[in-house]
């Protein structure tokens, strides 16, 4: 399992840079096990940006019903984004991948959606 929290957040903004959202969404889900065993507060957050992950390859996926699936799962990053505060570990780099899933989600819910 990937422990290394750090390297897992600057891979997943790489990978979601670069639109390789389930890819992006396996890395931090190696380093979320081993969060979640501890009961770490930072799960929740991790868990929030995974499921925004899934909710982007919904959207390049086009399957089915996606629109609902990604709205769905979205919200599972809605709901754990506060965590995101001054004073986590890793702070800017769990800022940056925050700022990018909400930029590339909202811009691919618009052009969707309208």
């Amino acid at each position: 399992m990937n422990e290394d929290l750090e390297g897992a957040l600057t891979a997943y903004i790489t990978l979601m840079e670069e639109g390789a959202y389930f890819e992006a969404h396996e890395v931090l889900e190696a380093a979320w096990h081993p969060l979640r065993m501890r009961k770490d507060p930072l799960a929740n957050l991790l868990k929030g940006l995974i499921n925004g992950a899934i909710a982007l390859e919904h959207f390049k996926r086009r399957r089915g019903a996606y629109r609902s699936k990604a709205k769905r799962v979205f919200c599972s990053y809605e709901r754990h984004q506060r965590l995101c505060t001054e004073g986590i570990v890793y702070y800017p780099l769990f800022q940056k991948a925050c700022n990018l899933l909400e930029e590339v989600y909202y811009i691919s819910s618009d052009k969707i959606v309208h």
